[in-house]
Parts: C-alpha cells; sequence; structure tokens
C-alpha cells in the first residue's frame, strides 16, 4: 500500500460517517501522489498524516428564544484546519445539513484554497445547524449573538477570521461582529463580509461570483476562446450565481438558468438579472415566481439544470450537485468548460467524465477562491484603516484570479498532467503549505 493510499485507509477509519470529508481528502492526496513519489521527505515528516488531522475541532450548543418565547438548541462548529501560512480564514454556513463532516470538507478544501489566492491566511470553517430561512430578523439576532458568545473565545483578527458562506450574510455577519465587539471591547478585523459602514470591502459581495468568471474566462483564453457567444447554465441563485451570471453577461455570454431548492428557470431570451436579485435579495422569494415576470421562460421543479443545452456550466448551489449521471448529459449537449463557483459541487465520478472528455473544468479551490480572495483584501484594508475604491478591489481581484489559473495549469503540465486542473490546483496549493509546514517543525 502507498503512502497516499494509506493515509486515506486511516482517515476514513479515524472520521467514520463524513462521507463529504472523505471525498475531499480523496480527491486531493491521490492527485498529489506524483509530488510526494518526488518527495520522500514528506513521508519521513508524516506531513499528510498532519495536514488531513485539524489542529483544533470545536463544537459548542448554540441556545436561543425565538418570537414565541420558546427556547431553541442547535449546535455551532469551528475547525481550525492549517495556519501553516496564515491566520485560519474560511466562512461561516448555517444550514439544517451542517455537521463536523461538512466543516471538515470545507475546512480541509479551504487550506488549498486560500494558498492558491497568494495571501498569507491559512484554512478553517465553521458554522451552525440553524436554519435562517422563514425565521425573522429578531430570530435570526438573537441565534446570532448566542452563537458569537461561544465562538468569540477562539477567534480573532490574527488568529481566526470567520466570514459568510450559506446561510450567512451581511445581516447575519452584521449581527456576530456587533456581539463580539460587546464582549471583547475590540474593534478590529475578526469578521469579513462586514458592511461597508463598519469596515467591509467593496466588491465582498460580488467577489466569487466574478472571480469565479474571471478564472474560467482565463481558462478559456489561454485555450484561444471566451465566453462571447457562449450559452451559460448556472445553478444556484445566490450572490455566487447571480454575479456571476452579472459578470459573464458583461463579458458577452447569454445565461439562460437559475435554481434553487425547490426547482429551476430555463430563459432561452437569457435571464433577467436584476429582477432575480430584487427577487433573491430584497424579497426573499422563490424562483417560481419567475415566470409571472417573464411568461416565455420555464419553471420545472426539482432537479435537471445540467439538462440544458449550454457551453459553459457554472455550479453555483452546493456539494456534490453533479453526478456522473449530470456529467454525461452536459457532455452529450456540447459542454466545452465546467467552472464550480459552490464548493465541490461535482462528485469525483462526475470529475472523471469531464477530463475524460475533454472538458475544461475549474475545480472549486481554484475557480471560487475569489470570495476568500476579496476577505483577505478586506483584511488588509481593516489593518491600514483604510478603504479601497471598487475599481481597485476588482482589479485586484482580477488579477490574482488570472495568477491562480496560469498556477493551476503550469504545475499540471510541470508534472505531467497537462489540462488536468484539478491536479494542478491541488499541487499548486499543497506545495506552498507543505513548504511552511516542513518549515515550521513538526508542530
Amino acid at each position: 500500500m502507498s503512502y497516499v493510499d494509506k493515509v486515506l485507509s486511516d482517515l476514513i477509519a479515524k472520521n467514520p460517517a463524513q462521507p463529504e470529508f472523505h471525498q475531499a481528502a480523496t480527491e486531493v492526496l491521490t492527485s498529489l501522489k506524483p509530488v510526494i513519489d518526488a518527495n520522500p521527505k514528506f513521508q519521513e515528516a508524516a506531513l499528510l498524516e498532519r495536514l488531513v488531522e485539524p489542529e483544533r475541532q470545536i463544537m459548542f450548543r448554540v441556545p436561543w428564544i425565538d418570537d414565541n418565547g420558546k427556547v431553541q438548541v442547535n449546535r455551532g462548529f469551528r475547525v481550525q484546519f492549517n495556519s501553516a501560512i496564515g491566520p485560519y480564514k474560511g466562512g461561516l454556513r448555517f444550514h439544517p445539513s451542517v455537521n463536523l463532516g461538512i466543516i471538515k470538507f470545507l475546512g480541509f478544501e479551504q487550506i488549498f484554497k486560500n494558498s492558491l489566492t497568494g495571501l498569507p491566511i491559512g484554512g478553517g470553517k465553521g458554522g451552525s445547524d440553524f436554519d435562517p430561512k422563514g425565521k425573522s430578523d429578531n430570530e435570526v439576532m438573537r441565534f446570532c449573538q448566542s452563537f458569537m458568545t461561544e465562538l468569540y473565545r477562539h477567534i480573532g483578527a490574527d488568529v481566526d477570521v470567520p466570514a459568510g458562506d450559506i446561510g450567512v450574510g451581511g445581516r447575519e455577519v452584521g449581527y456576530m461582529y456587533g456581539q463580539y465587539k460587546r464582549i471583547t471591547g475590540l474593534y478590529e478585523g475578526v469578521l469579513t463580509g462586514k458592511g461597508l459602514t463598519f469596515g467591509g470591502s467593496l466588491v465582498r459581495t460580488e467577489a466569487t461570483g466574478y472571480g469565479l468568471v474571471y478564472l474560467v474566462e482565463e481558462m478559456l483564453n489561454n485555450k484561444g476562446n471566451s465566453f462571447k457567444g457562449k450559452t451559460v447554465v448556472i445553478s444556484g441563485a445566490g450572490n455566487v450565481a447571480v454575479y456571476a451570471a452579472e459578470k459573464a453577461t458583461q463579458l458577452g455570454a447569454k445565461v439562460v438558468s437559475f435554481s434553487d431548492s425547490t426547482g429551476y428557470v430555463y430563459d432561452a431570451d437569457g435571464v433577467d438579472i436584476e429582477y432575480v436579485k430584487d427577487l433573491k435579495f430584497t424579497r426573499r422569494g422563490r424562483l417560481s415566481e419567475y415566470t409571472s415576470h417573464k411568461p416565455s421562460a420555464e419553471y420545472h421543479e426539482g432537479k435537471g439544470v445540467w439538462n440544458i443545452k449550454c457551453d459553459i456550466a457554472l455550479p453555483c448551489a452546493t456539494q456534490n450537485e453533479i453526478n456522473e449521471a449530470d456529467a454525461k448529459a452536459l457532455v452529450a449537449n456540447g459542454c466545452i468548460a465546467v467552472g464550480e463557483g459552490a464548493n465541490m459541487p461535482s462528485t469525483l465520478e462526475a470529475i472523471d467524465v469531464f477530463l475524460n472528455n475533454g472538458v475544461l473544468f475549474a475545480p472549486a479551490k481554484a475557480a471560487n477562491a475569489g470570495g476568500v480572495a476579496t476577505s483577505a483584501l478586506e483584511m488588509s484594508q481593516n489593518s491600514e484603516r483604510l478603504s479601497w475604491t471598487f475599481e481597485e478591489v476588482d482589479e485586484k481581484l482580477h488579477g490574482i484570479m488570472v495568477n491562480i489559473c496560469h498556477n493551476m495549469i503550469d504545475r499540471a503540465a510541470e508534472y505531467g498532467m497537462k489540462d488536468n486542473y484539478v491536479a494542478g490546483a491541488n499541487i499548486a496549493g499543497f506545495l506552498k503549505v507543505a513548504d511552511a509546514m516542513m518549515s515550521q517543525g513538526i508542530v
């Protein structure tokens, strides 16, 4: 049994009932085999064993009172995975599906994603099984205050800097920041995704979606292609999906779909992005309302968005939303490129289908790194007590995504895996972290 296979076998045995974590680790470690084989020092230092074991796993109770005066109890999590290259950095996810395995998968991915940005940030992730959907502002506030009353003791501007994720937007970050400040008396850049009036950064809302499109455009350019004139299918209807659609449209593409937890919209003429912004962000409505705005569009309940004919697919909803059958449908319909806006939205089998059929595939840890990159830029602005313009931040974001793209392309070619950008991204992210860990001794 090879060193990598033994580490994976031990990981699965030690972390039962955490399939998402197993999947993320398998995808990364198997692609690192050429690097590990070329560097026996990593095995001697048990580097992979240390890499897959979080530095710290925190799980806590979150009691809060709903609007009916009834006490509710949720679970909170923070996994501080790796701080070799900087303070822990990664979002907080509020969703009923959240459990320790989900948070560990996200935190593990975050190590390499953050490394790829070139910025000094380590990997971490957190969240709760609390569902903000259908809750009043006061209920969300009470939950966030209770959540932060425990979390505050584990974070700090130079220790661990959480941000938003699914279910955690500007409202939730604001409530948590207020509670952190109230408890500690510190006005510091401990959370990113803050409001612009109290230390937030321009472009942060758009960053993950814009960054996704910047990287996919560069990947296409590298093959003599572009978004111009292409039909794009997008899943999700949150910040990532909407702003990816906005930027793709600006680059000359036609975006024909959005989806949410109940179904998807197909608009052959191109989706009305401004209407979807108002529907999802202001009115917090469902996509089923879209056809009342544009009767020529189609609304379908359930899955099926990946059966739409397209040139480019941008999954921006959640993990494992594209399975093997979905990938085969995309290939059969002529899809030439896939860029992952969500975290690990493609199963391992789906990724194999894309790579084996010559589809340009940008993995999440590279393609959706724009959000955390801009969060790190927000940290810099907070430290300097400065606020940069939209154009300044957007230009920095674009440069970071272009560099990530070329880094993954170059590393794939260097290790004899041309056009396998999954391996390229994993290797590029790993090498920086591995070098830092080796330099810092056995810690």
